[in-house]
């Protein structure tokens, strides 16, 4: 099986932490032959990468690692979520799949061609999904083999406006989302990610979306995997869409840092 070089990156905290900061959505990168099955124009594509690229997470990530009594880890797609997006399910499970944006996607947040309906997602699934998922997997395995247990918090933001893709997008949009699992985040979970959020302005659960990630090998079958998923609004620290940070990431990444503190314990 072909796996594109650094497709995703795994960057080592400390043994004993049960934490892994998962990142999937932060970059805009494109191998060149992904990008030949694009539909979009140049100009068009970087419009939609504005859009659909949870921008500046990985740093949000990195400074709440750096920031962190016991480091956790970090998990991060080094690759668009245009290429694949690791967090779908790969088959008919995927309800985003009725908006064209299943694992491969075929349609833009604007609901517009991204590639050619008839696509064999095959390809694209074996050489970048499949891996990534694998990695992963092992990743969450070797947390629960050195800690007992295996924290994943997932770390996303959502644009200030919906788009029109959202299957949700009349729901309220609280400055705070926190996506559960009910087979894998706990209350104390929920406790602590509301506390380390609290000052900025509100918390909701799964709202305007639901869930979080867990390796299929673990998902609803090892109560030692706990997730959390924290959607953050964009507008929160930076220029919408695409555009710079500001002064906010500071403040999420130490918050991110508390609950990582507090999911360490």
């Amino acid at each position: 099986m072909n796996q594109a070089p650094r497709s995703f990156q795994l960057v080592p905290g400390a043994t004993a932490s049960p934490v892994i900061l998962h990142v999937p959505h932060a970059s805009r990168t494109i191998p060149p032959d992904v990008r030949d099955g694009i539909l979009l124009d140049d100009h068009a594509l970087a419009r939609e990468l504005d859009h659909v690229t949870d921008a500046h997470t990985a740093e949000i990530a990195a400074e709440a690692a750096a920031a962190a009594a016991v480091t956790p880890w970090q998990f991060v797609n080094r690759l668009s979520r245009l290429v694949v997006d690791p967090e779908r399910f790969p088959d008919e499970r995927e309800e985003m799949l009725t908006a064209g944006m299943g694992a491969v996607y075929t349609r833009t947040t604007r609901r517009e061609p991204l590639r050619p309906t008839a696509l064999d997602p095959a390809p694209l699934l074996d050489r970048y999904f499949h891996p990534y998922a694998a990695a992963m997997t092992r990743a969450v395995a070797d947390r629960l083999d050195a800690a007992g247990r295996a924290v994943v918090i997932d770390v996303h933001s959502y644009p200030t406006h919906a788009l029109p893709y959202e299957l949700h997008g009349d729901a309220p949009r609280p400055p705070i989302c926190l996506g559960t699992d009910p087979h894998h985040t706990p209350g104390e979970l929920l406790t602590v990610a509301r506390r380390a959020f609290a000052g900025f302005g509100g918390t909701a659960l799964d709202t305007p979306f639901a869930g979080t990630y867990v390796p299929l090998q673990f998902h609803r079958r090892d109560p030692r995997v706990s997730a959390l998923m924290v959607e953050i609004r964009r507008d929160l620290y930076m220029d919408e869409p695409g555009g710079t940070a500001g002064p906010g990431l500071e403040r999420l990444a130490s918050a991110l840092a508390d609950l990582v503190a507090a999911s360490t314990m």
